[in-house]
């Protein structure tokens, strides 16, 4: 019941987290066993200067051994890490306004899958659905769910009363190396379905007054996943915001089954994503999001790299961070765009 969508989220999130205990246990007991049949190795060891050959007394380094077994050891604990971040978030309610958390998915077979909410979905005026990228897994969820709370969090600074709802949607399967897998295209394919029957099961749980206002943040390979989704189906969102996008198999914002105007891009400085995978992932010429022929809002960005796009300030949203969302919040128009190129920049 817990992987129907469709079925409200109360329903769902009462499913899942039985899974998610009996799971939990599982993977204590394979871990315990993991523990008992590898035993630690010594961690230090005398260091031995290079040049002299001379054992230096009160200096000690980490042995190799010891390097390999904590290496492994996290490995082993992986699945769990992900489990008790979603816990962890599960115990946060509360804190700081932070509104329950509903866990609308999970499977903790393979690298794993978890959705979890921030908010009901099913009651909220105002839903934003995150997909993630490459090397996205159950065992490092937790950030991916942080993320979703620090929009949660300036979202609803910025919604004037109304309710959201945040959700991280790890429901495929991402690639799991930058280089040997992400070039790749049926990541986002195979995932793509699963995406559009999640939306279209919010529209159908959603008991609200009114339509919720959707909108979909995708990060890196994320809008990979988005874009062959609305190419291969009906994508059920009102807005779009790509976070270092690579490409999302498209030329234009135009082909994103969202009303025109309403697809938003962020490309942050030093973040080399884009660049790079639009040569495996961009649309006809070999077009991204963050090119204006594309036509997508540019949206202006003060955080570096391709991770900081949900920094946040002392405190504070980021503009990368607010910009997103406003837009969750319906407020296209108060959102910071970059000015458009100048066409004479090569002659100056």
């Amino acid at each position: 019941m817990g992987a129907l969508d469709g079925l409200p989220a109360t329903v769902r999130d009462e499913a899942n987290r039985m899974v998610l205990a009996e799971a939990h246990g599982v993977g204590q007991g394979k871990y315990d066993a993991w523990l008992k049949n590898h035993p630690e190795p010594e961690r230090f060891q005398d260091y031995i200067d290079p040049y002299s050959g001379v054992v230096l007394k009160g200096v000690s380094v980490e042995t190799q051994a010891w390097k390999d077994w904590e290496e492994a050891r996290k490995n082993a604990h992986k699945s769990l890490d992900g489990m008790n971040a979603i816990q962890t978030r599960f115990d946060a309610t509360g804190t700081n306004g932070l509104p329950e958390a509903y866990l609308l998915g999970f499977s903790a077979e393979g690298d794993g899958r978890a959705i979890v909410a921030n908010g009901n979905p099913d009651t909220a005026d105002h839903q934003a659905v995150y997909v993630p990228g490459t090397t996205s897994e159950l065992g490092n969820i937790g950030g991916n769910i942080d993320r979703m709370t620090k929009v949660w969090h300036a979202a609803n600074d910025e919604a004037d009363g109304k309710s959201v709802s945040t959700i991280t949607w790890l429901n495929y399967d991402a690639p799991d190396s930058v280089v040997k897998d992400a070039p790749f295209e049926h990541y986002a394919y195979d995932g793509a379905p699963a995406l559009n029957r999640f939306l279209d099961g919010l529209d159908a749980a959603h008991t609200g007054d009114a339509e919720p206002h959707r909108t979909v943040i995708a990060h890196s390979y994320g809008s990979t996943l988005v874009g062959a989704a609305a190419q291969t189906g009906h994508l059920s969102a009102d807005d779009l915001v790509f976070a270092g996008s690579p490409g999302v198999k498209v030329s234009g914002a135009d082909e994103l089954d969202v009303p025109k105007g309403h697809v938003w891009n962020e490309e942050a400085d030093g973040d080399p994503v884009p660049d790079i995978g639009r040569w495996g992932h961009g649309g006809d010429g070999f077009i991204i999001p963050s090119d204006p022929e594309f036509g997508a809002n540019e949206m202006t960005t003060d955080t570096e790299g391709h991770s900081g796009y949900w920094d946040e300030r002392s405190g504070s949203p980021s503009q990368s961070l607010k910009n997103q969302a406003l837009v969750v919040v319906g407020k296209g128009d108060d959102v910071a765009l970059k000015p458009p190129p100048d066409p004479w920049a090569h002659v100056k």
